[in-house]
């Protein structure tokens, strides 16, 4: 059964948890009531930010899997592919939103200059190592918990 698996559990969970201490995060940084909703909007769609959910999600089920099944051919698979989501929200995802970031500040420039309508390009922006090193430490202990707990 799907919510006795301690490998669902485990990814579930980390996901659930990395996403509501993102939401926590933007509520202290909160200014006003409308935050509230901005805060919401990040638990449940917002990339980026400490922690890194996709970290946390991949360590979770690459652990879990160790801890269950031990180190076979599914570890090696889900731990390679750890490394690919890991290796995309530190380097592809962040350098794209840098570039986006770049862009609209250009586009502005050349808005307010020539008179212009620009229209922004959406900034997605990926992690940096302690968020990533958090999600990687969120995940292991959470799998951990679900596993030998």
């Amino acid at each position: 059964m799907l919510l006795e698996n301690p490998i669902f559990l485990s990814a579930f969970f980390s996901l659930l948890i990395a996403q509501f201490i993102k939401a926590v995060i933007a509520l202290v940084k909160a200014q006003r009531s409308e935050d509230l909703r901005e805060a919401m909007f990040t638990f449940f769609w917002r990339t980026g930010g400490m922690p890194s959910s996709h970290s946390a999600v991949a360590i979770s089920i690459s652990t879990a899997i160790a801890l269950t099944e031990g180190f076979t051919n599914l570890f090696i698979v889900s731990l390679f592919l750890s490394l690919i989501v890991i290796r995309d929200a530190l380097g592809v995802r962040r350098s794209a939103g840098l570039q986006a970031t770049t862009l609209n500040r250009l586009g502005n420039d050349l808005s307010v200059r020539f008179d212009i309508d620009y229209d922004a390009v959406k900034e997605v922006h990926g992690h940096t190592w302690p968020e990533v090193f958090t999600g990687i430490l969120m995940g292991f202990f959470i799998a951990f918990a679900f596993c030998r707990l």
